[in-house]
């Protein structure tokens, strides 16, 4: 697998192609020779011919109309699937009946029936299939997980200003899934309660939504995500027992406050004295107060969808279990869906349709 993956540069075309890769070399020959295989792009599939040829001359691929055309005149290994999510079930089917791994964009499916559906077929046939969960890739991300004990509280922010794409889906499938995977991925629990309330603002579609969701383990998880914002905010940050953690998906970077047991030494200027502050308790004696150490783990520099799709393609060479499974998808697309659900109640309750009539 080349170091240099290509990845495509434009939204539009991130929607709406497929991307076919296929190995320079035989798999028994893949198996011998570390790291990888040579792979490369070979073929774009868009309906739109002009489109398809536009992109694939950038990368020195074909271009194809549809994948019947695709599958009759190529023979390829993996496929990356960034087609309108209508259309996921029917295009991952064919791929992966005709032998092809597939990547499938977030989210995984229209409906749980789908990604159920998805999830079978790729057992059936015995195919790498991943979830295009793009921030599981994100280098802050992925070097909070060493960290992790038990988180107990998250509050996420996910804000973009407005922009006429996505719009038809609402911002609970547009945005705020993002993030539903990544903290579904570090709290690994079932889900207890949902609370959730959002409005339309600019669309008919809820363009903004705040999440309440307790899980069996007790953690809570505070989500905002809205598109309507003045300013652009990607945060997450969580607590866990003794440490604090803060993740920045836009800058990439990672920050931690850990709270240290008192009079535990930091091996500074007074060695044999306990480091910290003090407090002064009843009767004027003084008790040490736990020390706060601030502290900013390295972080890899690496675009996240070229880590993603570096991922995915390892996953292929190697026929091991994707970072990012089906089943990971299917979680939280339901999870999604549930909110959605949620919304719909309150907005019922609250008259938001009354509300949004002008006077």
């Amino acid at each position: 697998m080349e170091d240099n993956v290509q990845v495509p540069k434009s939204p539009e075309l991130e929607q709406r192609q497929l991307w076919a890769t296929r190995s320079s070399a035989n798999s028994e020959a893949a198996k011998a020779t570390p790291p990888a295989p040579q792979l490369k792009l070979v073929a774009v599939v868009d309906r739109d011919r002009a489109r398809a040829e536009a992109t694939a001359s950038e990368f020195g691929a074909k271009a194809y109309a549809g994948i019947e055309e695709l599958l009759a005149a190529e023979s390829i290994d993996a496929a990356s699937v960034a087609v309108p999510t209508v259309q996921h079930l029917s295009v991952a089917r064919r791929l992966m009946e005709a032998g092809v791994d597939v990547l499938v964009e977030k989210p995984l499916a229209l409906d749980v029936a789908e990604a159920d559906a998805l999830i079978e077929l790729a057992h059936r046939h015995q195919r790498v299939a991943q979830a295009g969960h793009l921030e599981r890739f994100n280098p802050a991300v992925r070097a909070a997980l060493p960290h992790i004990t038990r988180p107990m509280f998250f509050e996420v922010h996910r804000l973009s200003v407005f922009t006429p794409r996505s719009l038809d889906v609402d911002v609970v499938m547009d945005l705020m899934i993002h993030d539903l995977d990544v903290v579904l991925s570090l709290v690994n629990s079932p889900v207890r309660e949902i609370r959730a309330v959002g409005l339309p603002v600019l669309t008919p579609k809820v363009d903004i939504a705040n999440v309440r969701v307790e899980f069996e383990s007790g953690c809570v998880a505070n989500f905002t995500a809205s598109r309507v914002s003045t300013e652009k905010v990607r945060k997450l940050r969580f607590f866990q027992p003794h440490q604090y953690v803060s993740l920045d998906y836009s800058r990439r970077d990672m920050f931690m406050l850990t709270v240290k047991p008192p009079g535990e030494s930091r091996g500074d200027s007074h060695p044999g004295k306990p480091d910290g502050a003090f407090a002064v308790g009843p009767g004027g004696s003084q008790f040490a107060l736990p020390q706060i150490v601030p502290s900013k783990p390295q972080v890899a520099a690496e675009e996240p969808l070229k880590a993603e799709l570096r991922s995915f393609l390892e996953a292929v060479d190697k026929r091991t279990p994707p970072i990012v499974s089906f089943e990971d998808g299917r979680r939280a697309l339901e999870l999604a869906l549930q909110i959605r659900s949620q919304i719909e109640e309150h907005s019922a309750r609250a008259g938001v349709a009354e509300l949004r009539r002008w006077q």
